[in-house]
């Protein structure tokens, strides 16, 4: 396997962790470079169900070296409760695990912040976790956040924590949230901290050896293409890059590293939180999409919003991203649909529009323009050859294929490792 990033495709919520783990079983290195806890991904292996949230998917196969990258803000708390429940669950977490210390923290502050800020916009709102991963980048930005570094020096940490904990509670204040206290921050933090020193690493460097020693490396996005800060539905966005440009400034790998990307992409499409979204569907199979494909948050609970594929943003993604494959999820979820969908333009008045618009105003006004297929209405879950796929599956995923311009090399009929159907020379 080259050296690959692995993006979603769509909104977010591909089924990434699910994709994740195949590849990673041929990687050496497995790292995790964007995003924060506000990113949920599911992977069953084993038998069992388990959802991870900061540390990257690879770490459930033995001797992979999974690395949270200085592009990701973590919150320490939640990183080492997430390590804690992987251990009991018998998960081997050591000398595999690595976290950069130029990663910067999510305080609680950032929190509290995100919380009131949402709650104030009312109708206005986005629509995030409220998991503050919005003002930890923003103080990134603004070059006032505190790195894991930091977090290891604590005469250091405690002198700058308390002037950010001064500034951020005349903030709360004036939000109506109330103030923090210093010394709990302090102590709660120090203390993980302690924890978190064995997995502390300069990981520019020990990726950039890896690079120069061959190794194999797979760089996991988080969120998805329509949800980055530059390219995505602004401002319904996350505040990060989950896009393959991304991999490099989150990691410190130079672009010529990157060999593949692979897009991942469910059979249909779904959004969480506000923002347009031009093919969903608010009727029956917008609910049966949503209940027989389980379309609820890993991170939240909340609610997908579900709707037909959508071929404009998916060609968009390919653009942006430079995606040489495409990995498909949740075909199965169709199986018991008479009727499909794929929306191959958009029409504004009586402009027709094959790409995406920038301005949110004109992507609210979209209405999509369809190309209908018959579905095949027989169950696909035990299907593990492409040539053995019903022929109106098979017509379906060649339009998609025809429409994003991007090949198919994985498709998903389960949650489960084995419910794969890997796709070879198929153009």
């Amino acid at each position: 396997m080259a050296n690959t990033v692995l993006i979603g495709g769509q909104w977010g919520d591909e089924g990434k962790g699910r994709i994740i783990d195949l590849l990673a079983e041929r990687a050496d290195l497995v790292v995790r470079y964007q995003g924060g806890s506000n990113a949920g991904h599911e992977v069953h292996a084993g038998g069992q169900k388990y959802v991870l949230h900061l540390i990257p998917s690879g770490i459930l196969h033995a001797g992979k070296i999974c690395i949270i990258g200085n592009g990701v803000v973590v919150d320490p708390i939640e990183l080492v409760h997430e390590i804690r429940q992987l251990r009991r669950r018998g998960v081997k977490i050591s000398t595999n695990l690595k976290l950069s210390e130029t990663a910067h923290l999510v305080m609680p502050y950032h929190k509290l912040l995100d919380e009131r800020r949402e709650f104030l916009k009312g109708k206005g709102r986005i629509g995030t976790t409220k998991r503050g991963i919005g003002p930890a980048y923003g103080d990134k930005a603004s070059r006032t956040g505190l790195r894991v570094l930091d977090l290891l020096q604590p005469a250091r940490f405690r002198k700058r924590l308390k002037q950010r904990v001064e500034e951020n509670n005349r903030l709360l204040r004036a939000l109506g949230a109330p103030a923090l206290s210093f010394e709990k921050i302090a102590r709660d933090y120090l203390r993980v901290g302690r924890f978190l020193k064995p997995f502390v690493v300069n990981s520019v460097v020990l990726v950039n050896a890896a690079v120069e020693e061959g190794r194999e490396i797979l760089f996991e996005g988080a969120q998805g293409t329509l949800l980055d800060i530059d390219f995505g539905t602004y401002p319904f966005v996350t505040s990060s890059h989950p896009t393959a440009g991304g991999a490099c400034v989150g990691s410190g790998v130079p672009p010529g590293a990157i060999h593949e990307v692979v897009g991942v992409v469910k059979a249909y499409t779904t959004r969480v939180g506000e923002g347009p979204f031009p093919t969903e569907q608010r009727n029956g199979v917008g609910r049966e999409l949503q209940t027989v494909g389980d379309e609820f948050g890993r991170t939240t609970g909340r609610a997908r919003r579900c709707g037909w594929f959508d071929a404009v943003i998916s060609r968009y993604a390919r653009m942006v991203n430079g995606i040489t494959k495409l990995a498909i999820t949740k075909l199965d979820v169709l199986d018991r649909m008479p009727e499909l969908k794929i929306a191959v333009a958009y029409r504004v008045g009586r402009k027709l529009l094959r790409t995406l618009p920038a301005d949110l105003e004109v992507l609210k006004r979209c209405v999509p323009v369809y190309q209908r297929y018959p579905g095949w209405l027989s169950d696909t879950t035990k299907v593990r050859r492409y040539a053995d796929l019903p022929k109106k599956a098979q017509t379906y995923l060649e339009a998609i294929r025809r429409e994003t311009g991007a090949p198919i090399s994985v498709i998903s009929v389960g949650p489960k490792r084995e419910d794969t159907i890997y796709v070879k020379n198929k153009r």
